[in-house]
């Protein structure tokens, strides 16, 4: 998996193409056919067409999920999905807090809501709250970088912060240098 995103047409980042949501959306090369989720039947989880089968089952952190045959964790395809879904609606100081579902969202309200999709999170969290969430260190495919001022995180090696917003249109970026000041923390498992 690139650890960069692609540059957009706007000259933004486009969105990862690892999944394709429930309403379509680009897909990888190699990619064929598309299942619901068993834990998320709205959402559609891309598989190769040809890729040896059955996906191999794995442990993450005693919830069990599946991993696709290229080596992506179903639960981190489901926070891409999340991702993609709000990553251009506005910021909107407190949004996400009250309820996962919101017009808007406010960096640690994205941070919470993909995390809620990737069942690592079952409340909204505050960047402060997120300061002390999962386990210390990066994560193998989600990172969470939090100070009480400000969260974001990184998917599968691509960063998404809300800061992108007002300079790409998307909250999807690429990683340039992560900033001193933060507490790296991470779901457990991922």
């Amino acid at each position: 998996m690139s650890s960069r995103l692609s540059a957009g047409v706007d000259g933004g980042v486009a969105a990862p193409p690892l999944l394709a949501g429930a309403a379509g959306g680009p897909v990888p090369a190699g990619i064929g056919t598309t299942r619901s989720s068993r834990r998320h039947p709205g959402l559609r989880v891309a598989h190769p067409s040809v890729a040896g089968g059955a996906p191999a089952s794995i442990d993450l952190g005693g919830v069990a999920a599946t991993e696709s045959p290229w080596g992506v964790p179903e639960r981190l395809a489901l926070a891409i999905v999340a991702a993609n879904r709000i990553a251009t609606l506005p910021y909107i100081w407190g949004g996400g807090h009250g309820s996962f579902d919101a017009a808007g969202y406010d960096c640690s309200g994205s941070v919470s809501y993909v995390l809620h999709a990737a069942l690592a999170l079952s409340a909204p969290e505050d960047s402060s709250a997120l300061e002390s969430y999962g386990d210390p260190g990066p994560g193998r495919w989600i990172t969470v970088y939090a100070n009480a001022a400000h969260a974001f995180m990184t998917l599968g090696g691509m960063r998404y912060d809300t800061s992108g917003l007002s300079s790409a249109g998307s909250r999807w970026q690429t990683i340039d240098q992560v900033p001193g000041g933060y507490v790296v923390r991470h779901p457990v498992g991922l």
